[in-house]
């Protein structure tokens, strides 16, 4: 069921957030709405995550995590040549 929402956002971020939905061919309700269905549903799941799996979350940051996946794939690159 639809519903109507009233949201108070910078004028200058709404005429931005209208332009990158035009580019990507998307209503700006529509992008509104899979963002909070998004971010719901991630909330949801990180309640279910076990504690060590909280506990270890966030440990490597996700340039280093970029970093090392790189430093892998090269070393992969240079043993099977």
């Amino acid at each position: 069921m639809q519903a109507k929402l009233t949201l108070s956002i910078d004028r200058e971020l709404i005429e931005q957030a209208k332009e990158f939905s035009r580019r990507q061919q998307k209503s700006l309700s529509k992008m509104v709405e899979n963002y909070l269905r998004q971010a719901t549903t991630t909330f949801s799941r990180e309640e279910s995550l076990t504690p060590l799996v909280k506990e270890l979350s966030g440990l490597i940051k996700p340039d280093e995590a970029d970093r090392r996946k790189n430093e892998y794939a090269e070393y992969l690159v240079e043993k099977y040549r």
